[in-house]
């Protein structure tokens, strides 16, 4: 389950970080954030990483999918994927990272695909009652195990065009950046944005 700190304050924002990295990137080809579509938000089992992927509209209508991770403290030996520091008013600094280049995002997008496993619900807190909010992106993995072997590296990040490859504990993992662009055959994350009828594939693994 992942809780919402209702009223709490980033700064800067999710947005302006984003928007801060996405000319640094070139699977944007120069793309600009227009709005934000929605998210969706895997566990992880330690529960001390956050892991959000956030669905943007970009200026010329495209989808653009950015997984991110915030974390406490540093992540060792990651500076390459360091998109920012924020200040969250309740939690504090938060280090946010590509989650391409995270070893908890590579878990847990492994196993969501492998066990058939769904986006995080969420929720916040009103007088002592928990409130749910729906889901404006719902995906659901392709795989019907029991469990899956935890992912605990991430042992390269290449950019082909608008897919990003991750190789991470001996998964090759493909992350559409542009939502629409071809992943191949093999286990998938699908899913819907709210309102839309569309299904698109977020990620898929080229091992299987």
């Amino acid at each position: 389950m992942g809780i919402v700190h209702r009223g709490a304050s980033l700064s800067p924002t999710k947005q302006e970080i984003v928007e801060g990295w996405l000319p640094t990137r070139g699977w944007a080809q120069g793309r600009t954030v227009a709005e934000k579509v929605g998210e969706y938000r895997l566990d992880d089992p330690a529960g001390e990483v956050g892991v959000e992927t956030i669905v943007w509209r970009a200026d010329d209508g495209a989808l653009l999918q950015t997984p991110l991770t915030y974390r406490s403290e540093p992540l060792a030996s990651a500076e390459e994927h360091l998109v920012a520091t924020t200040e969250h008013s309740v939690l504090g600094t938060r280090w946010v990272y590509d989650g391409c280049g995270d070893p908890v995002w590579a878990d847990t997008l492994v196993r969501a695909i492998l066990t058939g496993g769904h986006e995080t619900p969420m929720f916040f807190e009103r007088d002592g009652e928990r409130v749910d909010i729906p889901p404006r992106i719902e995906v659901s993995g392709s795989g019907s195990a029991d469990a899956s072997a935890p992912v605990t590296t991430v042992d390269g990040v290449r950019d082909e065009d608008a897919v990003t490859v991750v190789e991470a504990g001996g998964h090759t993992i493909a992350l559409a950046r542009v939502v629409g662009t071809p992943l191949g055959e093999g286990p998938q994350l699908t899913g819907t944005v709210a309102g839309e009828p569309d299904v698109h594939v977020w990620a898929a693994l080229r091992d299987s």
